[in-house]
């Protein structure tokens, strides 16, 4: 039998399309008579109101803005997970890690994402190899593992077990986790899609963690934007998983502890 993702439904409340600001800050002209009485009046509290926003301005923004490395500091980031981020068929330049790197850059970030996607890895497979993928020094992980565990069938438990234990060894070290989910293909059954879909909103609950829900969020079923397996993305493919996931990783970013 042969599983795949063309037979996904994305359930309600997913979008393919990329996240946009709801804000969009307008700022009125106010327009004031010729009496210089008026003017001289007002004088003060125009002042009062300019030194106020001149304060408030960079607050609200340090809010808002996706953190940058400090200055000679390169955020280090892994991608570690199955041939859906290794970029499987696909020159490295065009692989998962390198766009969203090359994404991440052209906003301001200065960063490095090292590409530890192995095709054909389980969650099992990942966890085996967890320790020396990762290096000392990482600031945080994207951890997206799982396919290969829905399309070979593994039990859900086991797949749950198994993301748990790594993402509580990457606790352990200090290393930050930033969780990619997965669907399970529908013709595997109701309920076995509904125990594996559970997993990853639930151990990001669990964990506080932050959850981009489905990996292959815009290209699921899309012939025009997976490779002819109907599983893998192509070069376009890539580009449309990066779109949609980097605000979620611009969040991701926002949260990582600062090092010196």
């Amino acid at each position: 039998m042969i599983l795949t993702y063309a037979s996904i439904a994305v359930p309600a409340g997913t979008s393919s399309r990329p996240l946009r600001s709801r804000e969009a800050p307008r700022r009125g002209l106010r327009r004031y008579g010729r009496d210089l009485a008026l003017v001289q009046s007002f004088a003060a509290i125009f002042t009062l109101i300019a030194l106020t926003l001149m304060v408030a301005a960079p607050m609200a923004f340090a809010q808002t803005a996706t953190p940058v490395p400090p200055a000679g500091k390169t955020l280090k980031l892994v991608a570690f997970g199955d041939s859906l981020s290794a970029g499987y068929n696909l020159p490295g330049s065009a692989a998962f890690p390198a766009v969203l790197e090359q994404a991440l850059r052209q906003t301001g970030v200065a960063v490095e994402i090292v590409n530890a996607g192995v095709s054909g890895d389980t969650t099992q497979g990942g966890l085996e190899r967890l320790d020396w993928s990762v290096p000392d020094g990482t600031d945080g992980v994207i951890l997206e593992l799982g396919a290969n565990d829905a399309l070979r069938g593994v039990d859900p438990a086991q797949t749950r077990q198994a993301l748990e234990a790594m993402i509580e060894r990457l606790k352990e070290r200090g290393i930050p986790v930033m969780l990619a989910g997965m669907y399970a293909p529908r013709n595997l059954g109701t309920d076995y899609a509904k125990r594996f879909d559970a997993i990853y909103p639930e151990l990001a609950e669990k964990h506080a963690l932050v959850l981009y829900p489905f990996f292959l969020e815009g290209i699921a079923g899309d012939r025009a934007l997976n490779q002819a397996d109907g599983l893998h993305p192509t070069v376009e493919g890539v580009k449309v998983i990066v779109r949609n996931i980097l605000p979620t990783v611009e969040r991701f970013i926002a949260t990582l502890p600062a090092r010196s």
